[in-house]
């Protein structure tokens, strides 16, 4: 329409929880006057997932959708079932501004995720009814942060240990056993928070072994299909870390701090189509032989921070995008991208991270500002202090830390890590 020059949707924000009223305007100039019957507004939430299967040699399309939210307005003109005897109106031109507000139901929905196979996006889409003409829309995309994950409750808080010994053989003599013990004080992390394993590496054996930990993101994507359905599944490494040699004959104890990126929320029996969990493989590492002990923890990753209770420190929250080599980062759909053409697999990574895409999700991610870490530094002398006082002079022990791809592994006799002051958060609540 030439006489439209703008039509725009504007929301007061760009990310929602479950339970939260979504409001804005639908900002629309126009250069002339022209009769108007409405302007309808819709909130969609919805899940799709499609890709291609061999059927008896065929390539075969199998896809299938769910549907969250589906909600309807009338923001200006005549509504539905009424009108029919009524004069069209008409808009003069100009600059106008229609507010309007939406409830976002107060369920479980899932997280905003865009992939090859999956998406889960969640849109106001705006159309201006004018008769006898096609109706202009106009479509604004918005991230849902969910599931509601509280890294507070009680199945979470519990510590978590596991090990795994092998004794190697030759003919009937029996060589010295190789053990690996590891332990978590508890099992779910929100994006930007440390995973603190600690591991016990007791080395009786013939072969210097190394500890190797990873986390791992694994997506099954389901279509109901049939008796049995068609899936697929992906995995996708998050983040590696290697620590030192342990020669025959020696005992190690390690800490090792492992700062989570920012990755897609945890979505287990939340959604029918798509599924996400992460699990942590901690195992040792063999000169000759390879990975031959290993440890798996499920973690989770949550929407709700972790907290110390009693503390008046409290997480300072932010929303990033995932990381590029997970899946949730590694793809954007070809509608997102302004004057590029991708499928997927003509681009290389160095031109797919110069793209600039119109959406992509957020995700909850706890920013460690700089006021917050001197407030914790003097906390924290403050509380060695006071137990230096007690204990008569103690002073409190040494060691030493390394980098290593982004994880912190510190020796024994450290303070085991980056401690986190959090207080409660009133913003969230359970739903």
């Amino acid at each position: 329409m030439d006489y439209i020059k703008e039509l725009d949707i504007r929301l007061d924000k760009e990310h929602y929880y479950a339970g939260e009223v979504l409001s804005g305007r639908v900002i629309m100039h126009t250069t002339e006057n022209f009769k108007l019957k409405s302007i309808r507004l819709l909130l969609r939430g919805k899940a799709h997932v499609e890709w291609k299967v061999f059927v008896s040699g065929d390539k075969r399309t199998v896809k299938d959708d769910q549907v969250y939210i589906d909600e309807r307005a009338v923001i200006w003109g005549e509504r539905a079932g009424e009108g029919l005897d009524v004069t069209v109106p008409v808009l003069v031109r100009g600059q106008h501004q229609f507010p309007f507000r939406f409830n976002i139901p107060e369920t479980n929905l899932p997280c905003s995720f865009e992939s090859r196979a999956c998406y889960i996006r969640y849109f106001v889409k705006v159309t201006i009814d004018i008769p006898y003409a096609s109706p202009p829309q106009g479509i604004k995309y918005f991230t849902i942060v969910g599931p509601h994950i509280d890294c507070m409750d009680e199945q979470y808080l519990k510590p978590v240990s596991g090990q795994d010994k092998k004794v190697k053989c030759c003919l009937c003599c029996a060589k010295g056993p190789v053990t690996l013990s590891c332990s978590l004080d508890r099992t779910a992390f929100c994006c930007g928070e440390t995973l603190k394993l600690k591991s016990i590496i007791d080395n009786q054996g013939e072969e210097a072994v190394k500890l190797k930990v990873r986390l791992l993101q694994y997506c099954e994507f389901f279509v109901e299909r049939g008796v049995l359905g068609v899936t697929k599944e992906v995995q996708h490494l998050v983040l590696e870390y290697k620590g030192e040699t342990v020669v025959p004959a020696e005992r190690q104890d390690t800490c090792a701090n492992l700062r989570i990126p920012t990755v897609p929320t945890t979505m287990m029996g939340v959604c029918r189509l798509v599924q996400i969990y992460y699990t942590l493989v901690a195992c040792l590492e063999f000169d000759k032989s390879g990975d031959d002990l290993q440890i798996n923890f499920p973690i989770t990753i949550g929407t709700v921070p972790f907290r110390i209770p009693n503390s008046n420190l409290q997480p300072h929250i932010g929303y990033d995008v995932a990381i590029d080599h997970v899946e949730g980062g590694t793809y954007i759909g070809p509608e997102f991208l302004l004057g590029e053409v991708y499928d997927g697999c003509n681009v290389s990574d160095n031109e797919h991270r110069d793209l600039a895409p119109l959406y992509r999700p957020v995700y909850l991610t706890v920013v460690r500002s700089s006021q917050q870490i001197s407030a914790k530094a003097v906390e924290r002398n403050n509380r060695r202090q006071s137990a230096s006082a007690i204990l008569g002079g103690a002073g409190a022990a040494g060691g030493h830390s390394a980098s290593v791809d982004g994880a912190t592994a510190s020796g024994s006799g450290t303070n085991g890590g980056i401690v986190d002051g959090r207080g409660d958060l009133q913003r969230y609540r359970k739903q």
